[in-house]
């Protein structure tokens, strides 16, 4: 059964013939009948311009509440807004303050097919979606059994995703302005920085505002992300359209970018100019290296089983391999992630990082000790040759706990399963 029920009457004409009325008024009733017990959300969307362009068309959107209507539309909610993702990004909004994920879509034939596009640019596979078919009235003014379109070219799909994209470029920033934390390590010939959860637009509490990954198993979108992920490229100043993101694994196999892309990955390197390469970050250490000399990068994810595998230095030594660095050259900045304050692991598991270091463990005596991930990755650093100097771990925000500070951090430990991501990026400037 359906939680929710959406009625699409986006640019369609309304008008007063009797015929028309009657049609609406018997679907109206029997969504009532059929839904109102169990859906917690009755919706009609239609088009607030006063003509909704589209394939050539201008239809008129003229609600009428008149022959029986006007009581039985108190029982739907009608978001009206002037373009299609405006409607159903509201709509979607709503879906979302109720925590709903079912939904039945009532929609014309010969609109379903792009209600579908609009819809897969908009949702994620959290939703489960239904199709049934609404009589509709053309021009000609009668209602009729429309022919269903079945083929989105590519061209309209382009028209459906800039569309997407001019009204996502129109909401404001949520959450405050956008921050992005650097390290006075990284020389100015490098662009990097490290991301916190304000400025962005994504509204689900767990996520907003600057989440910047997007999953089947999140409520945020591909596009919402990339509207993210566009404001991050306008401030930080690089190019999105060059951008990587690693693709975590929890291992220590790293991309040398150049060479053939592993299907999955915790690290990257690479030595050209204008690339932007990232790590994700939710509570486990997005890192960023940086070598000066010898204009080469790189980015790597640890969390707790990439720490104990060795991604830092496994980044590290790729780039000493592929690029000739010298290991006193190289920089690394440790970005934020959760602290030794709330991350626990069995006692199993926590006795790898008490073999590396006891003071990477506290209270190992107990069945859940705490661990200190980034005590234990600037262990194997300095073990590895990097000098003291040249880590990062610790001033401006870098050291703060994500589990601990929701304001500024995402954090998969506080917030579950539907948590945010923020990001340690670097580039060489062009």
């Amino acid at each position: 059964m359906a939680e929710a029920v959406l009625i699409d009457l986006f640019g369609l004409k309304l008008n007063s013939q009797k015929n028309c009325h009657q049609t609406l008024l018997k679907t109206l009733n029997a969504v009532q009948y059929h839904h109102a017990a169990k859906a917690k959300f009755l919706c009609i969307m239609c088009c607030s311009n006063i003509s909704c362009e589209r394939d050539g068309a201008q239809d008129n959107c003229e609600l009428e509440t008149g022959n029986g209507l006007s009581a039985l539309l108190k029982e739907f909610e009608i978001v009206s807004c002037p373009s299609m993702a405006a409607c159903l990004y509201t709509i979607k909004q709503k879906i979302d303050e109720r925590n709903l994920s079912s939904i039945k879509v009532i929609v014309p034939r010969h609109r379903k097919t792009l209600m579908k596009a609009f819809i897969d640019q908009l949702f994620t596979d959290v939703y489960n979606f239904e199709f049934e078919d609404l009589q509709v009235t053309l021009r000609g003014g009668l209602f009729k059994q429309s022919i269903e379109i079945n083929i989105i070219t590519a061209q309209e799909l382009r028209e459906i995703q800039n569309e997407i994209e001019t009204f996502l470029r129109s909401l404001p920033a949520l959450r405050g302005e956008l921050t992005i934390i650097t390290s006075p390590l990284i020389p100015d010939i490098f662009i990097h920085g490290f991301t916190t959860r304000t400025g962005g637009i994504s509204y689900i509490p767990t996520l907003s505002s600057f989440n910047l990954f997007s999953s089947s198993k999140r409520r945020d979108p591909k596009a919402v992300v990339q509207e993210n992920l566009r404001r991050l490229a306008n401030a930080a100043g690089f190019n999105m359209e060059k951008f990587y993101r690693i693709k975590t694994h929890h291992s220590n196999d790293i991309w040398i970018m150049g060479r053939k892309e592993p299907d999955s990955y915790d690290g990257i390197t690479t030595n050209q100019r204008g690339v932007t390469i990232a790590a994700l970050g939710a509570d486990c250490i997005p890192i960023v290296f940086a070598d000066p000399v010898k204009k080469a990068c790189g980015v790597a994810h640890a969390g707790w089983k990439g720490t104990l595998l060795g991604v830092a230095m496994a980044t590290v030594n790729a780039m000493i391999a592929e690029y000739g660095c010298s290991l006193e050259d190289i920089v690394v900045v440790l970005g934020p992630s959760v602290g030794p304050c709330c991350f626990t692991l069995p006692r199993e598991s926590a006795e790898a990082f008490h073999n590396l270091h006891p003071a990477c463990v506290q209270l190992f005596d107990s069945p859940n000790p705490y661990i200190d991930i980034r005590k234990a990755t600037r262990i194997l650093l300095e073990r590895g040759g990097i000098l003291p100097r040249n880590i990062q771990d610790q001033n401006q925000d870098l050291n703060l706990c994500t589990s601990c500070h929701p304001d500024k951090f995402f954090s998969h430990v506080r917030d579950g399963l539907n948590f945010g991501t923020q990001i340690g990026f670097i580039s060489i400037r062009e």
